[in-house]
């Protein structure tokens, strides 16, 4: 090779060092950004609870217990929701059947039966629908148990909506649903998270409920969302 042409050829060379180096980072970069983890999945069933009926939307607890477990730096996806207002667990089945398809996801919530008891559906049929539901959300879960987390039903017996009515009596309903709920969710091997007592603490305080004196507030919400996201964080780690 003649002086001129190594020179040209050197030339080209060093003209060709920036892009291959460009090309290099960009594959790498690539590769990097492949191999971050992925947001988790979430999924959560229920009814009016569960939409979050009377507040925004980002103020709903599935909505804010996404935004607090990102606080904690767990990257989560936002929730998909099987949910309507006034579902019974017959409903939910229903839902569940019509809307999920065979989608899995990292972790479950579940809440549902107030308006079983609301519209004095007997618990043995309870029973058998929240058995088939919970059945449901551990195979979402990937089938794994560990990552399905129930809520307790909340007493709307306390709350300003129920002046008037036998808040004793509605109170012994729930205790009575909640106890079959629970019994269920330990025996499969999931995560109960009891909220009951919370909505209790908050009585007829009209901070905790929305407009219509029965549903929670984003404030109520918030208190749920700081014992369930405890629960998830450790559940998570299984």
């Amino acid at each position: 090779m003649g002086r001129a042409a190594f020179a040209a050829g050197t030339k080209n060379y060093q003209a060709m060092k920036p892009a291959v180096l460009i090309s290099c980072l960009l594959l790498f970069a690539g590769t990097l950004f492949a191999q971050q983890p992925d947001s988790l999945g979430y999924l959560a069933l229920g009814d009016s609870y569960t939409v979050g009926r009377g507040v925004a939307q980002s103020q709903s607890f599935p909505y804010q217990l996404v935004a607090k477990l990102r606080q904690k730096n767990i990257p989560v996806a936002s929730p998909v929701l099987i949910a309507q207002n006034g579902w019974r667990t017959d409903e939910l089945l229903t839902g569940i059947d019509n809307q999920a398809g065979n989608a899995r996801y990292n972790f479950v919530t579940l809440l549902i039966g107030v308006n079983n008891q609301y519209q004095h559906k007997d618990t043995a049929t309870y029973r058998t629908e929240f058995n088939e539901i919970l059945k449901k959300a551990i195979t979402f879960a990937g089938g794994n148990s560990k990552h399905v987390f129930v809520l307790s039903i909340p007493d709307w017996g306390v709350t300003p909506f129920a002046n008037g009515r036998n808040r004793d009596k509605i109170a012994g309903e729930i205790d009575a649903y909640n106890a079959i709920n629970k019994q269920i969710t330990q025996e499969a091997g999931a995560i109960y998270v009891s909220i009951t007592d919370l909505t209790r603490d908050a009585g007829d305080d009209k901070a905790f409920v929305t407009t219509d004196n029965l549903h929670p507030s984003s404030k109520m919400y918030g208190w749920w969302v700081d014992r369930l996201s405890k629960a998830i964080v450790k559940g998570l780690k299984n």
